[in-house]
């Protein structure tokens, strides 16, 4: 009965899951250009500052964790538009803060609030006729991604010419135009999942422990983020001083390139006919260690820094596609809650990528940075190696 009243996915609703996608993630990546502006603003260090950007990734970690599994058990479209009222309170504050204490703690709310695209993604999956599953949450992706790297694109022109609190009031009425149209257009889905909230989060916690592939594929997630994170967040330090002299706008831009790359890797399926997915995924990593290369060689060339860009998006985005493949691929019936697990660890890793390199960029400057995404990315490569082929062989 509930297959016969389900909605149905149509171009226009898949679109408008798309497009809602890339505006809500991009709440979380447009401080990364702004950082030195804020920094000068509010008249605290370039590390300290730095701590926006690492705040807003655990926010969101957390978010995925307490929130996105919240849509197995209450109905989507209602969630979904609660949560809107968080996020444009959350981004108003942020406008409004004015010391660091405060946008500390927007910062951290912008992130635990901005978790829409991860109710999406299962959300598509579950409208989505079974043969057109794949590309329905490849479209959703294709969102997500290009709203990452164009919002600093975007706030890095919006933070130059008209400042940075700017960009957080022009956000926080694109998301009240965004959930007037989804309280139009949005279809209800009801929950599945009939426990209480504690059985829910307790089955979390068991996928977790119990299912290595997912803990693989968490592990190289993290680390790859934990690497992409530590170079965006420190670009903008890096080219503000010589030989670059630039800003906001500059290191925005940067995001354009990378788009190359990650839409380059949405199409990393078709690979998977002809090639092992063991061996993308090590091509992928491998790729992220040429893009740090790059940055070490070329560092002070926009040339260097605009080959790593594209790289690094390449490898980190096809290993995040094809890590997720791996655990959907289980078919244990829980894909948010799999993707949960996944996406938590996926943030933590970002989160620590930041800190790290903001810690390194002080002491050491852009050679510091280069160590932290080296050692991250070794560290994805070094555990993919060592259990990959193994678990694949058992389980995939």
């Amino acid at each position: 009965m509930h297959e016969k009243t389900k909605p149905t996915l149509t171009n226009s609703l898949l679109w408008l899951m798309t497009i809602a996608t890339g505006l809500v993630v991009a709440n979380n990546y447009y401080n990364q250009p702004l950082l030195a502006l804020i920094a000068k603003d509010i008249q605290v260090s370039e590390s300290v500052a730095s701590n926006i950007a690492m705040l807003t990734q655990i926010g969101y970690a957390c978010g995925l964790l307490f929130i996105v599994p919240l849509g197995d058990m209450f109905k989507r479209k209602r969630m979904i538009l609660i949560d809107f009222v968080f996020i444009i309170i959350a981004l108003i504050g942020m406008a409004l803060s004015p010391n660091i204490q405060m946008l500390s703690i927007f910062s951290f709310f912008i992130g635990f609030t901005s978790v829409i695209p991860q109710v999406f993604v299962p959300m598509a999956a579950e409208l989505a006729s079974k043969d057109k599953q794949s590309s329905a949450i490849g479209m959703v992706m294709s969102g997500l991604l290009i709203g990452i790297l164009l919002s600093r694109v975007i706030s890095g022109f919006v933070g130059s010419w008209l400042g940075w609190r700017e960009m957080y009031w022009i956000a926080a009425a694109i998301m009240l135009l965004t959930a007037s149209i989804l309280a139009f257009k949005l279809p209800e889905l009801n929950p599945s999942f009939k426990g209480t909230y504690t059985e829910l989060m307790k089955s979390i916690w068991s996928f977790a422990k119990s299912q290595p592939v997912l803990q693989l594929a968490s592990f190289r997630g993290a680390m790859g983020f934990g690497s992409f994170s530590a170079f965006f967040t420190t670009l903008v330090f890096h080219l503000q001083g010589p030989p670059f002299f630039d800003g906001a706008a500059m290191a925005g831009s940067f995001g354009l390139f990378g788009a190359c790359g990650a839409l380059a890797a949405a199409f990393v399926n078709k690979f998977t006919v002809r090639y092992n997915q063991r061996h993308i995924i090590t091509a992928g990593i491998c790729i992220m260690l040429l893009s740090w290369f790059f940055f070490s060689v070329l560092g002070s060339f926009y040339i260097g820094l605009i080959i790593g860009i594209i790289l690094i998006d390449l490898g980190l985005q096809s290993m995040h596609i094809l890590n997720q493949g791996d655990f959907y691929a289980l078919n244990l019936g829980a894909n948010n809650r799999l993707n949960t697990v996944y996406m938590v660890s996926y943030f933590i890793g970002g989160a620590s990528g930041t800190y790290f390199a903001a810690q390194a960029w002080q002491h050491y400057e852009w050679n510091g940075v280069i160590v932290v995404g080296l050692i991250y990315s070794i560290a994805a490569l070094i555990a993919h190696l060592l259990f990959d082929k193994q678990l694949r062989n058992q389980t995939i």
